[in-house]
């Protein structure tokens, strides 16, 4: 059974994963479907917000409910636990297997609708450290899915190797940069954005690098 030339974006209504929906858009006009995971995330803020860009993209979008792995894991994004990041430790924002469990969702429900694209907004240059968001991890699991379910589904990583002030230069040129006001980064959950956690000052630093204001809110920049 070959597949269709679709797509579908995981998306958790972020800057990234906005920025991958405007990108399979581009790439697949008319044909890109988009996911939630709610995997128990204190920031719940982030699925409300990724119902509004979805309806204003157009696109079919689903929330998948996996409870699980805020079950099995404590970290600050699942529990309410100080979020730091001490010297040659892992983040504590880090979700181990989160984007491992995330893209096995992704293809499982990419093979039921027979879609071979799937895109993911990880991204090895400007982030904390994660090693599921790093291209080898991204092309092994690849080749695992493919070898598990005997598809030839491709994962879309267009972020990769783009800081985060090239990701909003790409929002632009794609047209979509009035999107990212309705998008939520803020790991605190605060709309609007605290504006002082990691993912926030991360997000402000792109901003400024490309002297564009950014459209979102914030108690502090």
């Amino acid at each position: 059974m070959s597949k269709k030339s679709k797509a579908l974006v995981l998306f958790s209504g972020g800057q990234d994963s906005t920025t991958c929906l405007a990108q399979a858009l581009h790439d697949f006009p008319g044909e890109v479907e988009a996911v939630a995971i709610n995997y128990g995330q204190r920031h719940q803020i982030e699925l409300k917000q990724a119902q509004i860009i979805a309806k204003l993209a157009k696109v079919p979008f689903q929330i998948i409910d996996f409870p699980l792995l805020s079950q099995v894991t404590k970290n600050s994004l699942t529990h309410h636990i100080p979020i730091e990041h001490k010297e040659g430790q892992l983040p504590s924002t880090f979700v181990p297997g989160r984007n491992l469990l995330f893209l096995n969702m992704a293809a499982i429900i990419a093979y039921e609708k027979n879609i071979r694209h799937i895109y993911t907004g990880v991204c090895q240059t400007d982030y904390s450290g994660y090693p599921d968001c790093r291209d080898n991890f991204i092309k092994s699991a690849e080749q695992t899915l493919n070898l598990a379910m005997e598809t030839q589904v491709e994962i879309h990583t267009p972020l990769m190797f783009l800081t985060k002030a090239e990701t909003i230069l790409l929002m632009q040129n794609l047209g979509k940069l009035d999107w990212y006001q309705h998008t939520h980064t803020c790991y605190n959950g605060k709309r609007p954005a605290c504006g002082t956690c990691p993912a926030c000052i991360l997000r402000l630093k792109g901003f400024k690098e490309t002297e564009i204001i950014d459209p979102l809110d914030y108690e502090v920049q």
